[in-house]
């Protein structure tokens, strides 16, 4: 139970620790690299496959782990391949607003690389194409754009990252060709016309004091410092201490001062079973009342006492309790025990089996053979506290049916010994 109460409040401690942390949220970054205009393009007008020439920057802001928004400027210029039929140099430059998913998060990248994540990211601006030659050279194509992407991630330290990124860009509204050489339509055409993508590599730069950025920061491994450690381990320590020896912690001790030896219930408070006044450990009789002056005996208690015990014994008064899957009694309970060997000296002629049960976790068979391992438990306690083993026997009864196995508190009834008078 101590090792129950120790883990569940270090459990606390931890996710204490873990949200009294923060992350960076800002990052700027900066990249080049390729770029290759799809259409619309003059028959005859080709570009190579990786065209060098594209720049980017921009800057990020993470609302949380998974999800921001980021300004970004690009701009570059595309030329002809080797097949054209001639040559082309179109400059252009795009400034776009837009949504960021922290992907690596979101789909769990830790569980098998804590420097590696990706970024997916979709927006909108604007932007103009300017042809450097051939007919149009000079003129400038007003458009705007629709952007998506991703980007992959490798993290180098605190406060940078090596980044890749590979985007697709709709243009709406552009007039002019790529190559510069020709138009589309007339110059009032409407609609998403112009298609090129971009692929490019760069750094991120985190800024803040934090240990950690957004893109990096995982909640569950943030622990709490060392000195908060200790505070919450030494609280656990006096929570677990026992002051009075009766098995019940004081935390959950509603008697703290119990005398010594004396039998209590589950929360540390004395047992008075007869409710006679004198307390079961002082009551030489605890199951009868009586007066104070014969220590809670009646006076005429002799065979009214064997048959009272009887009766309370046999309808399961006494019983020695155990912690799950364990054949040791619990603290408070083996007061129970030594009640029975008092009794037992005193009236020779009385006989018990001792009877142990189980509750219903756990396979059948095995709680036959744990039920027997209680039963020999007590057996083994009532010979050393002097009973001649001729007077007792012991056996395992399995699983109590009888209480209700989807309650806590009934199968904690249900792990016992229990004695039947012969």
């Amino acid at each position: 139970m101590k090792k129950l109460i120790l883990s569940s409040i270090m459990a606390g401690a931890l996710v204490f620790g873990a949200n009294a942390q923060e992350f960076d949220k800002f990052s700027l970054e900066v990249g080049g690299g390729l770029n290759k205009p799809m259409a619309p393009i003059t028959p005859g007008f080709f570009s190579p496959t990786l065209n060098l020439g594209h720049l980017e920057v921009g800057a990020r802001y993470m609302f949380n782990e998974k999800f921001g928004i980021k300004v970004d400027y690009g701009f570059g210029s595309m030329k002809e391949s080797d097949k054209s039929a001639g040559s082309f140099d179109t400059k252009y430059y795009r400034l776009n607003l837009q949504g960021v998913s922290n992907l690596g998060r979101i789909m769990n990248f830790e569980s098998f690389s804590r420097s590696f994540g990706l970024l997916g990211h979709f927006g909108a601006g604007i932007g103009n194409v300017r042809p450097q030659e051939n007919l149009y050279s000079g003129e400038t194509d007003q458009v705007y754009n629709f952007i998506v992407g991703i980007t992959p991630q490798l993290k180098l330290g605190k406060s940078i990252a090596l980044v890749g990124d590979i985007s697709t860009i709709i243009n709406g509204r552009q007039f002019i060709k790529w190559d510069g050489n020709s138009t589309v339509g007339s110059a009032n055409v409407y609609g998403a016309n112009g298609n090129w993508w971009t692929g490019s590599l760069g750094l991120q730069f985190y800024l803040g004091k934090n240990e950690e950025h957004a893109d990096w920061y995982i909640a569950a491994d943030k622990y709490a410092t060392k000195e908060e450690l200790a505070t919450q381990i030494n609280g656990i320590k006096d929570m677990l201490k026992d002051s009075d020896g009766d098995g019940v912690p004081d935390y959950l001790d509603k008697e703290p001062n119990t005398p010594a030896g004396a039998r209590v219930n589950s929360s540390g408070m004395t047992l008075d079973s007869d409710g006679d006044g004198t307390p079961d450990h002082l009551d030489k009789c605890p199951f009868l009342p009586g007066p104070a002056s014969t220590d809670g005996c009646p006076v005429e208690e002799v065979q009214e006492q064997v048959d009272f015990f009887k009766k309370a014994i046999n309808d399961g008064y006494v019983n020695v309790y155990y912690a799950f899957d364990s054949s040791k009694p619990l603290g408070y309970s083996t007061s129970a025990a030594s009640y029975v060997s008092n009794f037992l000296k005193k009236n020779p002629g009385v006989s018990v089996e001792i009877k142990g049960y189980a509750d219903e976790l756990g396979p059948e068979d095995y709680n036959m053979k744990l039920s027997e391992r209680r039963a020999k438990s007590v057996y083994d306690l009532l010979i050393a506290s002097g009973v001649d083993a001729s007077r007792l026997s012991y056996k395992g009864y399995g699983e109590d049916t009888s209480v209700d196995k989807s309650s806590a508190d009934a199968r904690q009834m249900a792990r016992r010994a229990s004695f039947e008078v012969k």
